[in-house]
């Protein structure tokens, strides 16, 4: 055991009852104390040694995006309203702009699109088609059928339908009697649209672009398609007017789908 040394005067080392003196009793409680202290120190010690030191937070890496997506997705500053480069980190790769192979029994150059898996494909020849990312409308908005591209432009105006105001009383300020919204970045039909028609009709379904294009692979517009702007460029290079499109989700309509990988088997029936 430790041996403390203390310095004392001449009263500390006075007798007290029961025998021994102040200075003994005193030399005892403090090596009592000094004992305390050291097993108090040994617990400390002890628990210190048992916590384990503090781990920063493992970071998350950005996921690595393809050089050639990269390219799809640059900025456009020769359109009449410059688009800025989308922020592919937003948008899950699977939706980006690819060429796949396709089985279906429509036409060459038909619009078909896939509400259930968020995808809109322009039919190709030899098996193929151009798959497209999309955006769709909440349930109970959603329209399914057949059509025909009966209108297209670029940089549209939008006119938010009677309903849709009745629904939503802000829109009313871009009502027809007010002449719409005037095209531009925030415009929600985006740098082009095709305006879907059966026969004569305006079904007011649209094939659109989008400001807002981390909402591709969601359902959050009112019954329309809406691509990332630099998609929706694309397509409407690609389709002319007057071409057909199917909004999948009537189940006597023929089967289309896509195939993982390699070569597209013939179309059944």
């Amino acid at each position: 055991m430790s041996t403390y040394t203390f310095e004392t005067n001449a009263a500390d080392a006075a007798p007290v009852p029961g025998g021994g003196s102040a200075l003994n009793r005193r030399r005892f409680l403090v090596g009592v104390a000094g004992l305390g202290m050291l097993g108090v120190s040994g617990c400390v010690s002890t628990q210190q040694a048992a916590v384990p030191a503090a781990v920063a937070p493992v970071k998350k890496a950005p996921p690595v995006i393809d050089s050639n997506a990269l390219a799809l997705y640059g900025p456009l500053p020769n359109e009449k309203f410059p688009i800025a480069a989308i922020d592919l980190t937003k948008v899950p790769s699977k939706f980006y702009r690819q060429q796949v192979d396709y089985v279906t029994e429509e036409p060459v150059g038909t619009l078909v699109v896939d509400t259930d898996n968020f995808y809109l494909y322009l039919v190709q020849p030899d098996g193929k088609a151009m798959r497209y990312g999309v955006g769709l409308g909440r349930a109970g908005f959603t329209w399914a059928g057949r059509g025909r591209i009966g209108w297209k432009q670029e940089w549209p105006k939008w006119t938010p339908p009677d309903e849709m105001i009745a629904r939503q009383p802000n829109l009313a300020q871009w009502g027809a009697d007010r002449g719409g919204m005037p095209p531009g970045l925030t415009n929600p039909l985006g740098s082009r649209a095709l305006y879907v028609f059966q026969g004569k009709v305006d079904t007011l379904y649209r094939v659109h672009g989008t400001p807002e294009y981390w909402t591709v692979g969601k359902a959050v517009s009112s019954g329309c398609v809406r691509l990332m702007n630099q998609d929706i460029i694309d397509l409407y290079e690609r389709v002319p007017s007057q071409s057909p499109i199917l909004v999948l989700g009537d189940p006597t309509q023929p089967h289309s789908h896509e195939v993982a990988g390699g070569s597209a088997p013939q179309a059944a029936g």
